[in-house]
C-alpha cells in the first residue's frame, strides 16, 4: 500500500506537529518499516521543543537506556525559556482578563490599545509577547494554552501579518486539541483572509491556499458537516484551480466526499469532468473507479476498482473512518448506472460488479429498489431486474432545452443597454468638448 501513500506528498504543505499523528496512524498500519518509522519522527520533532518526546525516540532509535545529557540541558532550557515568557505575558494577561477592562475594550483595536496604553500602560511591544509566549508553548507541545494565549493576541494586535500568522497557529493548536467547531470557525476565517489579503504574488497566494487545503483535511474529516463543507469549499474556482496547479492528490478526498455524501449527489457531474481533466497527472484507485464508472461505463473495472478502494481507505489517515459509508454508496452508484444503462438485469451479474454473494446481492437490490422507489420490478423465477424506463414527454424536453433563454436574454439585453449608454456618454462629452473648442475660438 506504499504506493498509495499521499503523506510524502502532503508533508511539505503541513506543520512538523500536524505530520506526528499521521507517522502515528503509519506506524499502527505498519505500511513502512518501524525503524523508518521512528527516524522520522525523531527528526521532526528534533526541531521542537518537545524534548521529552524527542528523547524517547532516541532511546528507541539507539536500544539505550539512558539519552544523551544534551536533552537534559535543551530541557532546563526550554522551561526558564517557558517561563520567562509566561512572566512577560501575565502582566499582560492580568489586565485584559479583568472583567472591568473587558468590559470597556471596543470593537476598534487601535481604541483599545490607546485605552491600555493610557490606563495600564500596556505597549503594543508588551502585547507581542503574547505571540511570542503562545508560539513557543504551541512548540513544546501545550496546544490547549496556546490557542488560549493566540486568542488574546489577535483580539489586541493591529498587526495584519503577525495576525495571520497567529491564526495559522491557532487553528493548528485547535485541531490538535480536536476542538473541531472552533477549528471549523478559524478555517473559515483564514479562508476569508487569504481571499481578501493583497499577496505580493499570485504564487504567494496560491502556496496559502494550498496549506489552506491540506490543514482543512483534518477538520472537515472530523466535523460532523465536514463532508459538506469539503464540496462547498473546494469547488469554489480558485480552489479547483489551486487543486489542479499544485497539488492534484486532494482529488482523492474530495472524490471520497462526494461519494459518501448521498445529498450531494448532483455534483458529480463537475467531479467526472475534473477527474477526467487531471487524470494524467494523478490517478488512484478513488478516482479511476469514478472514471471507470461514469466515462468508460466499465462495470468489470469498476467493481475491481472498488476491491482496491477498501484497501485504500484503510490505510488512509483521513479516509480511513469513510468506509464503510463510501462502499454502501459506490455500490449504490454502480447499480444506479448499471440500472440507467440495461432494462433486464440479471441478479447474479449485479451481484458479483456489486462483489458481493448472490443471496446478498439480491436482499441489497430488494432494499435498493424499496428505498430509492425505482420504477422497478423483480422476477425471481428469472432472476432478473425488469426495468421501466420513463422517456420525458417532448413538451418537458422543450422546457429543459430552453429554460435557460430568459436569462440570456436578460443578459444580453443588459449588456446591449450598457454599450448604448456608454457610447451616449461617449458622444455627449465628445459633443461638450467641440463646443468649448468653438467657444474658446
Amino acid at each position: 500500500m506504499a504506493q498509495y501513500d499521499l503523506t510524502s506528498k502532503m508533508v511539505p504543505y503541513l506543520d512538523r506537529h500536524l505530520v506526528y499523528p499521521l507517522l502515528e496512524f503509519l506506524s499502527l498500519k505498519e505500511i513502512y518499516p518501524e525503524e523508518d518509522i521512528l527516524q522520522a519522527k525523531y527528526d521532526l520533532l528534533s526541531k521542537t521543543n518537545m524534548i521529552d518526546t524527542a528523547a524517547e525516540l532516541y532511546k528507541q532509535i539507539h536500544h539505550v537506556e539512558d539519552a544523551p545529557t544534551e536533552f537534559t540541558d535543551k530541557r532546563k532550557n526550554v522551561i526558564d525559556t517557558l517561563e520567562g515568557l509566561q512572566s512577560e505575558a501575565g502582566k499582560v494577561l492580568e489586565v485584559i482578563e479583568n472583567p472591568d477592562v473587558i468590559s470597556a475594550l471596543r470593537q476598534d483595536k487601535f481604541q483599545n490599545l490607546q485605552f491600555l496604553r493610557e490606563k495600564y500602560n500596556i505597549t503594543p511591544e508588551m502585547v507581542s509577547i503574547l505571540y511570542q509566549f503562545g508560539k513557543y508553548q504551541f512548540n513544546c507541545g501545550i496546544y490547549g494554552a496556546s490557542a488560549d494565549m493566540l486568542y488574546h493576541f489577535r483580539v489586541l494586535s493591529t498587526d495584519n501579518e503577525m495576525n495571520l500568522s497567529a491564526l495559522w497557529g491557532k487553528l493548528a493548536s485547535e485541531i490538535l486539541t480536536g476542538n473541531w467547531e472552533v477549528a471549523l470557525e478559524d478555517l473559515q476565517k483564514l479562508k476569508d483572509a487569504i481571499d481578501q489579503k493583497n499577496f505580493p504574488s499570485p504564487l504567494h497566494q496560491l502556496q496559502q491556499r494550498s496549506w489552506l487545503i491540506h490543514w482543512s483535511l483534518f477538520v472537515f474529516f472530523n466535523h460532523p458537516k465536514g463532508r459538506d463543507g469539503i464540496i462547498d469549499m473546494f469547488f469554489q474556482p480558485q480552489f479547483i484551480s489551486t487543486i489542479q496547479s499544485s497539488c492534484p492528490w486532494i482529488l482523492r478526498y474530495l472524490t471520497t466526499a462526494v461519494i459518501t455524501n448521498k445529498r450531494r449527489k448532483g455534483i458529480m457531474k463537475d467531479l467526472v469532468r475534473i477527474i477526467e481533466q487531471e487524470s494524467y497527472t494523478y490517478q488512484d484507485p478513488i478516482t479511476e473507479f469514478i472514471k471507470c464508472l461514469y466515462v468508460n461505463f466499465d462495470f468489470e473495472g469498476a467493481q475491481k476498482k472498488l476491491s482496491e478502494c477498501e484497501q485504500v481507505l484503510a490505510n488512509d489517515f483521513f479516509l480511513v473512518a469513510t468506509l464503510d459509508d463510501f462502499v454502501e454508496n459506490a455500490r449504490c452508484f454502480i447499480s444506479e448506472t448499471y440500472c440507467r444503462i440495461h432494462q433486464k438485469i440479471d441478479i447474479g451479474d449485479l451481484s458479483q460488479t456489486l462483489n458481493m454473494s448472490q443471496d446478498e446481492g439480491e436482499k441489497w437490490i430488494v432494499n435498493l429498489i424499496r428505498d430509492t422507489r425505482v420504477d422497478a420490478k423483480i422476477d425471481f423465477k428469472e432472476n432478473t431486474v425488469l426495468m421501466n424506463t420513463n422517456h420525458p414527454s417532448i413538451y418537458q424536453q422543450v422546457i429543459e432545452r430552453t429554460k435557460g433563454l430568459s436569462f440570456r436574454s436578460q443578459v444580453l439585453a443588459s449588456s446591449i443597454e450598457k454599450r448604448e449608454n456608454a457610447a451616449a456618454v461617449a458622444a455627449a462629452a465628445a459633443a461638450s468638448e467641440s463646443v468649448a473648442v468653438e467657444a474658446a475660438e
